[in-house]
């Protein structure tokens, strides 16, 4: 076992990784399958860990895993360098082997190789293209022309997908990969991103190119029981003991946020002897505030008097119906047309989002931090 009991902040794997048996199946079945995937859930619930874990699981001869993050892809070009280079690389063992397929696949397109200290394995592709010609068109093709000239398989995992809806003209791109990609027999793709609202929009909008691309898979939170077990474990394992109790209270108090959850454990593990106890608790409760805070500040430090006002009101138990006179009149949100205003700039921030139609403060700790603050303005 890893000496650090509990792992926030990266991908999760081995013992670090809990529960998801369902949706490890379920997408285990889709890659195996070729069936295109779409994960969607709040940022930090383990979306990149689960994905990872099932292409460790799936990996083969005949099933080869492409994985991508275009997080730093600001432009369709850029796009186009990163796939290129994610595809050749970890579809061939031999870097003369892309070399050759480069050649042959992309010969079109003139792509230029930039090689890093180590030229066997670390290598990016600059493509000379025009993104509004046919040659787009070829780059979008290359893992289904290698699946087929190697009698494999193919999954395109790419992290970080909503960053296309940034793109000049991006409907127009948008068409392109899925006029290209809902035609392929021998690859399959799963697409996940961070920023729950712009995947919804992309893939839950009848007016967009990727409405139903494929299986849907909403990512729920753990369960308080896998985790006060995954909880104990980690404890027992390094020698130390934690309650059942203290360990759902860690849980309760993140609202079972994965990310979170992993991080006050650890802080708890690190303020406890031998037996965690309720100050310890506190103590790392007061320990992750204080570490999250600069970022809350960030996020919240721009908002406007009618967005903080919108805040109060949800803190306050109001999730629906902000048009009436009432909720209007009391939080001082200006007029109905306002309203509308104000929750999409804070859903676009990511300080709200809409569950089941109401609006949640998504993040726990955001949430006990906002209730502080604004109770002192």
């Amino acid at each position: 076992m890893n000496n650090k009991p509990f792992v926030f902040g990266v991908a999760t794997s081995g013992d670090n990784f809990t529960d998801r048996v369902k949706e490890t199946e379920r997408l285990v079945s889709n890659f195996r399958h070729g069936v295109n995937t779409v994960l969607i859930s709040p940022r930090r619930i383990g979306k990149t860990s689960l994905v990872q874990k099932v292409c460790n699981i799936v990996r083969s001869e005949e099933l080869r895993i492409v994985y991508l993050d275009i997080f730093s892809c600001r432009s369709e070009r850029d796009f186009y360098d990163a796939f290129a280079s994610a595809v050749l690389k970890q579809t061939s063992s031999k870097w003369d082997e892309w070399l050759e397929n480069a050649k042959i696949f992309l010969s079109r397109v003139s792509p230029k190789f930039s090689f890093g200290p180590d030229p066997t394995s670390d290598f990016s592709i600059s493509l000379d293209l025009n993104p509004k010609s046919s040659d787009a068109n070829d780059i979008l093709q290359l893992p289904e022309k290698i699946a087929q000239q190697k009698g494999c398989r193919i999954v395109v995992c790419i992290d970080e997908f909503q960053q296309i809806a940034e793109f000049e003209d991006s409907k127009n791109f948008q068409k392109r990969l899925r006029g290209v990609w809902q035609l392929q027999k021998s690859v399959s793709y799963c697409l996940f991103g961070s920023k729950k609202h712009l995947m919804n929009e992309l893939f839950e909008k009848r007016s967009l190119p990727f409405y139903k691309f494929g299986d849907a898979v909403y990512l729920p939170k753990i369960s308080t029981e896998d985790w006060v077990n995954y909880i104990c474990e980690r404890f027992k394992a390094t020698k130390k003991e934690i309650s059942e109790e203290l360990a759902g209270e860690i849980c309760r108090i993140v609202d079972n946020h994965s990310s979170y959850v992993q991080q006050l454990a650890w802080l708890v593990w690190i303020h406890t002897q031998e037996v965690a106890t309720a100050d310890n608790f506190a103590e790392a409760c007061q320990d992750i505030i204080d570490q999250n805070t600069p970022l809350f500040e960030k996020l919240t430090e721009s908002l406007t008097t009618y967005q903080l006002n919108f805040l109060r009101a949800v803190l306050d138990g109001v999730h629906q119906e902000f048009t009436t006179s009432e909720v209007l009149q009391k939080y001082s949100l200006g007029s109905s047309a306002n309203v509308s205003t104000i929750k999409r700039a804070l859903i676009k921030k990511e300080l709200i989002e809409m569950e089941n139609k109401r609006v949640v403060i998504s993040d726990p700790l955001l949430k006990i931090w906002l209730r502080k603050e604004l109770m002192n303005r």
